[in-house]
Formats: structure tokens, sequence, C-alpha cells
């Protein structure tokens, strides 16, 4: 673990060339996310949901409501990418979503049924995908190109970076 409250896990830095063996575990890491936060968050009252990761960071709450949020655009983007001639996508404004009230009001488990079948979705779509399609991307204004091997690292990353937030502050906290 790192101790920057930021990144807990480090900043991802894929590979790069990465391999079959890669993928699967990135896979098995998406299908296990889910699960992960429901367990972490078990139990937490309304105030620990309330709770900043890092100060200026956002809310227990906000980090499981932001994951559904962002998967939901990854298994988008990825949907894109395997129909479309590298699309270029519509990022959005994370922080201002995170204002919403979706995002500061509702249980957690709103946003974990979500996770449930996006993940589920987006490791079926992985999981049969051939080898050309990992190579196969979409356009980030901002970002740039992203091939669908990247943006599978990516995501597993993305999921055990905002775990990892949340069970830090647990840690931190006792609870």
């Amino acid at each position: 673990m790192n101790s920057d409250l930021r990144y807990p896990i480090g900043e991802f830095a894929p590979s790069d060339v990465i391999s079959p063996a890669e993928r699967s575990y990135w896979i098995d890491q998406l299908r296990a996310l889910p699960s992960q936060v429901r367990d972490a968050v078990a139990g937490l009252t309304d105030e620990q949901l309330d709770t900043p990761y890092r100060p200026g960071g956002w809310s227990v709450r906000q980090v499981v409501h932001h994951l559904a949020d962002s998967h939901m655009n990854a298994l988008l983007r990825i949907k894109l990418a395997l129909t479309e001639e590298e699309p270029t996508i519509k990022p959005y404004e994370e922080n201002l979503w995170a204002e919403l009230v979706d995002s500061t009001a509702p249980a957690p488990e709103h946003s974990l049924k979500i996770l449930d079948g996006v993940h589920a979705r987006m490791a079926l779509i992985f999981k049969h995908m051939k080898e050309d399609d990992w190579h196969r991307s979409f356009v980030h204004p901002v970002n740039g190109k992203t091939t669908l091997d990247r943006h599978l690292g990516l995501y597993a990353w993305h999921g055990r970076h905002h775990l990892a937030h949340i069970t830090s502050l647990i840690r931190r906290m006792d609870w």
C-alpha cells in the first residue's frame, strides 16, 4: 500500500505489451469488485458513509456511486469501440457528478446493484473478445486513443484504487 491517500495503490501504470494472462487476471478483478465493495461498506453508518476518504476527497458514499457512474461509462466505451471505428467518446465531469443528489444521498446498495450488472456484462464481453478486438480503440478528447487492452487494465485498477480508498479509511478510523 502507498502512503499517498489519493493513490493508495499507486497510479495506473500499464505495461506496453499486455498478455492474455494479465487480461484474465484483470477480468477476474472486475468480476470480484462489486462484492468486495459491498463487503467493505457493509455495516457502515450514514456518518461513516459520509466521511471523506481524505481531506478534500469524496465521501465513501460518493466513491461507491462514482464507481457505478464511471464503470457504466466504461461499458459504453467498450461497446462503442467494438462496434465503431475509433469512436470519439464523450467525457463527463466526474467531480460535478459526485455532487449531484444521486451521489450524495442514496444508500450505496443502489450503485452496488448497478456494479453487479455492469461488471457481469463487462466481464462477459471481455472474456469473449477475439485477439484483434483487444487492439480496437476509442478516442478520448483529452486523453487520446485508448485500446481495449489498456481500458481493461485501467478499469481493473480503477476499481482496486477506489476500493482501497474505502478500506484504507476504515483501517485508519478503526471502524
